[in-house]
C-alpha cells in the first residue's frame, strides 16, 4: 500500500519474482471511468473505489482457493479499504511503502505512461489513513534501494512465520 509514486508496482513485482509468487497490479483493475477521472485530475470517491476493491479481493480469493501465494500492489489508502481487503482473509499481510512528499512528487514528475497525474498527490495524502499499530503493517522506506525494500519485507514476513516457499502460480 501507499500513495501514488511510492513504488508499489515496482516493489510488488520484484518481491513476487523473488518469492516465486503471483503478482497482481491493482492499477490494472480500475474501470475505464476511474482512469478517465484520474487522468483529468479528479480524485476517486469511495463509491468509485468500491468495485475496484471488490475486484482486488476477488483476485486474492481466487489465489487462496487454489493455494497460490501472491503479491498485490494497490493504494489501500484508507483503513476501511484495508479492512475490506483483509476481511475473511487473515493470511493477508500489509506492507506500507512510505516516503517523503518531495521524493514522491519528483517520482511522479518523471514518470511516464501512467494515468495518475502528479496533481493528485495531495488528494492521496488527504485520503491516507496511516496504518495503525494494530494493523501490523510492515513499514518500508521508499528511499531505500529496491533490494533493501524487498529484503526488509521478506525478513518481516519470515519473522511473522509466513511461509515463503514458492507456490504453484496461477493466473487471474
Amino acid at each position: 500500500m501507499g500513495v501514488s509514486g511510492a513504488g508499489k508496482s515496482t516493489v510488488g513485482e520484484r518481491l513476487a519474482a523473488e518469492l516465486g509468487w503471483a503478482f497482481l497490479d491493482g492499477d490494472n483493475l480500475h474501470s475505464a471511468a476511474n482512469i478517465a477521472k484520474m487522468m483529468t485530475g479528479i480524485p476517486l470517491t469511495d463509491a468509485d473505489r468500491a468495485p475496484w476493491l471488490a475486484a482486488i479481493g476477488d483476485g486474492i480469493d481466487r489465489w487462496a482457493a487454489v493455494g497460490t501465494a501472491g503479491v498485490v500492489a494497490c493504494s489501500a489508502l484508507k483503513r476501511a479499504y484495508r479492512d475490506q481487503l483483509r476481511a475473511r482473509r487473515p493470511h493477508v499481510q500489509l506492507v506500507n511503502l512510505d516516503g517523503d512528499r518531495d521524493l514522491l512528487a519528483a517520482r511522479l514528475e518523471h514518470r511516464t505512461g501512467h494515468f495518475m497525474p502528479r496533481g493528485l498527490l495531495d488528494s492521496q495524502f488527504a485520503t491516507l489513513d496511516a496504518p495503525a499499530p494494530e494493523e501490523r503493517s510492515i513499514p518500508v522506506d521508499i528511499s531505500w534501494p529496491l533490494a533493501r525494500q524487498t529484503g526488509a519485507i521478506v525478513a518481516a514476513l519470515r519473522a511473522r512465520g509466513v511461509s515463503l516457499a514458492p507456490h504453484a502460480v496461477g493466473t487471474l
